[in-house]
């Protein structure tokens, strides 16, 4: 995409973290902005903070997780702002644990917004897309969880993975049918966000009673500390983003040391093996 005054991007997980400045970012380029989050206060405040400062901005609280509700975020991004031309499934949850230990409502908890909100927002979004006949870009946050296997980690790799691979194969069909809508993956690593904070907006129905371990509290302790340590702030990532779509880049890597880590995990499968634990390296 080239042109970005008075376009229209839609935001998923949009009031705070990676969404709330990926909006910011699009807003200064011109953008009316279409907020989408699950947390209705948090919602409301920053649409009047996008609104205070004389920005095109609506809010639409949203389930990803729920077809009828992306279906109803589309429909009333339309019905204000007629079109839509980025759109960027960033809504996510970051659990953590042993992968024999997680129940059955984890996974459903975690597939929810992590996989079923990007199928739901690539399914909805992408027909208008193409039906309008105008640039437009899908940006599909995972993670480099999604390009890594790592220990502690299995029920979020397992759904960023699938993030990875849902947009590849997107970038393969789009190429196939338009010359004007593209997409892109956003793999970043740790960024000071509330994602470490995903339990807030757990489901009731979805929730876990079990009493939490040591271990369990020493290894949530230990995701709160690598987020909030990160050095690279979601402004940045916004920028990255915003440089991506613009220079229509599929792979966003937001951490370039990450790589070799990266390179270890291909050269494993290449050379047949054993995993290499590449939080060790």
């Amino acid at each position: 995409m080239k042109e970005f005054t008075n376009r229209v991007a839609v935001i998923t997980g949009g009031a705070s973290g990676l969404g709330r400045a990926m909006a910011w970012r699009f807003a200064r380029e011109g953008m009316k902005i279409v907020l989408a989050d699950i947390e209705q206060t948090t919602l409301d405040a920053t649409l009047k903070e996008f609104q205070d400062s004389g920005h095109e901005a609506i809010a639409v609280q949203c389930d990803v997780s729920r077809a009828a509700d992306v279906e109803a975020l589309a429909e009333q991004t339309l019905a204000a702002f007629g079109a839509v031309h980025v759109v960027c499934n960033n809504a996510g949850v970051a659990p953590g644990g042993l992968v024999w230990e997680h129940t059955v409502k984890d996974w459903e908890w975690a597939m929810g917004p992590n996989v079923w909100g990007v199928i739901h927002g690539v399914r909805v979004f992408t027909p208008i897309l193409l039906k309008q006949n105008t640039e437009g870009h899908i940006v599909n946050t995972a993670s480099v969880a999604g390009l890594l296997s790592l220990p502690g980690m299995a029920l979020y790799c397992v759904t960023k993975h699938a993030v990875v691979t849902l947009t590849e194969c997107l970038h393969h069909d789009l190429v196939e049918h338009s010359d004007k809508v593209r997409c892109s993956v956003l793999c970043p690593a740790y960024v000071p966000t509330r994602i470490a904070e995903s339990e807030r907006n757990r489901p009731a129905h979805l929730r876990d009673d079990r009493p939490k371990s040591e271990q369990d509290l020493r290894r949530e302790e230990g995701l709160r500390h690598a987020v909030e340590s990160g050095r690279i702030s979601a402004d940045q990532v916004a920028d990255a983003v915003f440089d991506a779509i613009r220079d229509e880049r599929f792979y966003i890597l937001t951490h370039q040391r990450i790589k070799p880590a990266i390179e270890t995990r291909m050269q494993d499968i290449l050379l047949e093996r054993l995993p290499t634990n590449t939080l060790k390296r």
